[in-house]
């Protein structure tokens, strides 16, 4: 990977030009996306009548626009989608009914997780639990079964996805001590979501649950995990202890460009060139093109491929000695050698 030629503080500068949201455009990326959504959940619904499958085929590919809502809700967090702070706060919330997701605790553990990346001092919210080989080697057989558990494949990306959005959103999980506002979001979210459910069995019985809203969000959830697995967990990533972790060298070093092809650059709201979002958040989803496009620098840096993408799956510790993550294998091969 071809690290930018000059320094990750030196940067802010230049991307501050970026960081203006446009109303109209905003409004027309909320449009483009939101309207075709609830387009897919009508014809879905009535596909029923139809063939289940259809309506299940509708559902899956109503799973990348929920994913573009999630994107959308997620620069809501950030203050980088409307002009207006409390119009935005209010979409936030709105979508986070739709996307499973508390907006105000999301916000709260996501800038957490912007504060604090490639901090080995400072994990455990909001981000992929990620120990060194000496942590690893430390623990107990129980407690190696566990982490291995937890990093293995079938876990990540399959069960815990759910997990995650249906079971982990219902509760401020981090910030149970922090306050009423994150309760507030959290059971304010959960009573919408019980309401739209209960309207549609209302409306339609257990099939429309089961054949669209279960499969569209499950599928949503799946990538969103997964874009948030590959913008961190890649071989050349950043990770430091103490004084050696500074915060625009872990944004910047930390987060990989994933190059991704049209359409599915446009379903995931650009989020892929996620090195300049991480050292600059306040950039709209839909200007990081632009940055990517004016400064070679960052279009070359932290790159990674589909195919480097799914090599990453392997990798499963933190080498200090060698500043690069590694797999259970490696670091086994390595102990056996010293």
């Amino acid at each position: 990977m071809t690290p930018p030629p000059r320094p990750a503080r030196d940067w802010l500068a230049v991307l501050a030009r970026y960081r203006e949201p446009s109303t109209r455009r905003s409004l027309w990326e909320l449009a483009a996306t939101l309207v075709p959504f609830v387009l897919l959940w009508v014809l879905a619904w009535m596909a029923l009548t139809v063939s289940p499958w259809l309506a299940l085929a509708l559902a899956v590919l109503n799973g990348a626009f929920l994913v573009r809502l999630f994107i959308i809700q997620h620069d809501c967090g950030h203050g980088s989608f409307l002009k207006n702070r409390r119009a935005q706060d209010w979409l936030g919330r709105c979508l986070g009914v739709l996307t499973l997701t508390p907006y105000a605790v999301w916000r709260r553990t996501h800038s957490i997780h912007h504060a604090h990346h490639g901090d080995l001092d400072q994990r455990g919210i909001g981000d992929v639990l990620t120990l060194t080989i000496e942590e690893y080697r430390a623990r107990g057989l129980f407690g190696r079964l566990m982490y291995r558990l937890y990093r293995h494949p079938v876990v990540l990306f399959l069960l815990g996805p759910s997990y995650l959005f249906f079971l982990q959103n219902r509760l401020p999980f981090g910030l149970m001590k922090s306050g009423w506002r994150y309760w507030t979001s959290a059971m304010g979210t959960n009573a919408m979501i019980g309401i739209a459910v209960g309207l549609i069995v209302w409306f339609g019985g257990l099939l429309p649950v089961l054949l669209i809203f279960l499969p569209t969000s499950v599928i949503a959830a799946t990538i969103g995990v997964w874009l948030f697995y590959v913008q961190h967990q890649f071989e050349e990533t950043h990770w430091s202890k103490g004084e050696d972790w500074q915060l625009h060298d872990a944004a910047l070093e930390g987060s990989s460009h994933y190059v991704l092809p049209q359409p599915l650059r446009w379903f995931s709201g650009n989020i892929g060139i996620h090195h300049v979002h991480h050292l600059y958040s306040r950039i709209p989803f839909y200007r990081l093109p632009e940055v990517i496009r004016d400064h070679q620098g960052l279009a070359e840096a932290q790159r990674l491929t589909i195919r480097q993408s799914l090599a990453s799956v392997r990798l499963h510790l933190w080498d200090s000695d060698e500043g690069r993550l590694t797999s259970f294998r490696e670091a086994r091969a390595r102990y056996r050698a010293a």
